[in-house]
C-alpha cells in the first residue's frame, strides 16, 4: 500500500518542513495568465491572433508606404492603439482580480490532523 506523509510547517516541524519542501513542487493555486514581466509581449501576441487587429495593423503598415498613403500616419495608428490599449487594460484588470483570488485561496487557514 502507498502512504502519504504530511509535514506541517509549524513549531518544531519547521526545520524538517524546510528540508523536505525543497524536494517537491509547491501546491499553490495560480490561475493568472500574465506576470509583470510577460504582460505586454504576451498580451500583444494574443491580441494579434484576432483577425480584426491584424486588419488594422495591415492598414497601418500599408499607410507607411509612400505610394499608398491615404491618411496621415498617426491617424491610421490611432484606432489600433486605442483598441489594443482598452483590451490590455481589461485583460490586466481581469488577471489582477484572479491574482487577488488566488492569493486569498492560497492563504486560507487549514486544519492539520494529528493523532
Amino acid at each position: 500500500s502507498k502512504h502519504r506523509i504530511v509535514i506541517p510547517c509549524l513549531g518544531h516541524f519547521k526545520e524538517e518542513y524546510e528540508k523536505v519542501s525543497k524536494l517537491y513542487m509547491n501546491n499553490k493555486i495560480r490561475t493568472t495568465k500574465y506576470t509583470l514581466l510577460n504582460f505586454i509581449p504576451r498580451n500583444l501576441f494574443e491580441q494579434f491572433h484576432r483577425v480584426a487587429n491584424l486588419y488594422f495593423l495591415f492598414l497601418v503598415v500599408l499607410n507607411w508606404v509612400p505610394l499608398v498613403e491615404a491618411f496621415q500616419k498617426e491617424i491610421t495608428m490611432l484606432p489600433l492603439v486605442v483598441v489594443l490599449t482598452i483590451i490590455a487594460v481589461k485583460d490586466g484588470l481581469e488577471d489582477y482580480s484572479k491574482y487577488k483570488m488566488d492569493k486569498q485561496i492560497n492563504n486560507l487557514i487549514t486544519k492539520v490532523y494529528s493523532r
